[in-house]
């Protein structure tokens, strides 16, 4: 039992581990990388089953490790070994294909450090403690790990995957690249707006491949919000990835943008502020508007920001919220999500306006 528990305790990156990772990239092709995926993600997979986690970070944990292996194969396969005899980005994509390898290791060493989870294998002793009531629940934590598991799997298509693979290399976690694309005719009809003493908060649920792949994760069926000054949304305004028409960052949008898929929808309400407030906001977008903006992808994950500008849906939101001082839940930007604007209204300063469907 001790060898087994030194075994799985031992998976860290050393001497030989890097030794072995040379060898990948050195020698192995892309069935092997493949089986290599694989194998890390069925390890890691058992790893945080046999671990002292809460249900729903072992579940969470879970479909992370399946993502990661679904983005490795379509990354090696897409962006590497399609290059091969073709292009010397070949050998570049090859290598962060290898180092890709130890990413879900990381990811356990990130929750395990946080947490102060120990990883351990039952005794015999304690084997043979469990009741019926006990393999009744695990029953069912199972089939509900198998249903979370088929919702996933229609959201986080090949499809999908690839759409955001490919629009990676239009962000950047560390410049603002967005500027400008507010034109001074919004800001004319955002300033119409200011006799309406109300702010309006969209919670969306647009179908896109990035709403679909955060779904998985946040498990709710909207991921999206965005802030407008008028009620019809002729203003609504967010974070997003620019629809491949403008950079990634603080963009207008369209009723266009949230109709991406059958069912999609918006959930309108409205927040009561003074007109020095709506000023205030509004004076705040031309601001970002001017110095630039970038869309926080990384900080989907580690809920920090490399600069004040860049920011992701309900980050931007709330930060506007909070700096007019209209902010009705206390959270930090970085960790609010697209619902919590409703779950989080415990003195429901908002009014529900209207539902819209696609």
């Amino acid at each position: 039992m001790n060898e087994v528990i030194a075994y799985f305790q031992s998976i860290k990156i050393r001497g030989m581990g890097w030794i072995l990772l040379g060898c990948l990239y050195l020698f192995a092709n892309q069935p092997i990388l493949i089986i290599v995926y694989l194998y890390v993600a069925a390890v890691m997979v058992l790893r945080t089953w046999l671990a002292q986690f809460p249900h729903a970070a072992k579940v969470g944990l879970t479909v992370a490790y399946t993502l990661l292996m679904v983005i490795q194969i379509i990354f090696i396969s897409v962006a590497v070994f399609s290059l091969r005899g073709a292009s010397l980005m070949y050998f570049v994509g090859k290598l962060v294909g290898v180092m890709l390898v130890v990413l879900p290791l990381w990811v356990e060493r990130f929750v395990t450090t946080n947490n102060q989870t120990v990883f351990y294998l039952p005794t015999v002793e304690e084997a043979a403690t469990v009741s019926f009531d006990e393999l009744r629940q695990s029953a069912d934590k199972l089939s509900d790990l198998l249903n979370g598991a088929a919702a996933a799997k229609d959201k986080v298509s090949v499809a999908h995957v690839k759409m955001i693979i490919e629009d990676l290399p239009r962000h950047s976690a560390v410049h603002y690249i967005n500027h400008g694309t507010l034109t001074p005719a919004y800001f004319e009809a955002a300033t119409a707006t200011l006799p309406d003493t109300n702010l309006y908060l969209a919670v969306s649920n647009t179908g896109s491949a990035a709403s679909e792949m955060i779904s998985v994760f946040t498990r709710k069926q909207f991921n999206h919000v965005s802030l407008s000054f008028d009620r019809d949304l002729e203003t609504i305004i967010s974070y997003n990835g620019g629809d491949n028409v403008y950079p990634p960052g603080m963009n207008a949008e369209t009723l266009e943008f949230f109709h991406q898929k059958a069912g999609a929808s918006i959930l309108v309400y409205s927040l009561p502020v003074t007109v020095v407030q709506k000023r205030f906001v509004i004076d705040k977008i031309a601001e970002i508007n001017r110095e630039g903006s970038a869309y926080n992808m990384i900080g989907l994950v580690s809920k920090h920001s490399a600069k004040p500008n860049i920011m992701f849906c309900s980050q931007f939101v709330y930060t506007m919220l909070q700096r007019a001082g209209v902010a009705y839940f206390e959270m930090k930007p970085g960790e609010v999500r697209p619902t919590d604007f409703i779950e989080q209204d415990y003195y429901k300063k908002l009014k529900f306006e209207y539902e819209l469907k696609f």
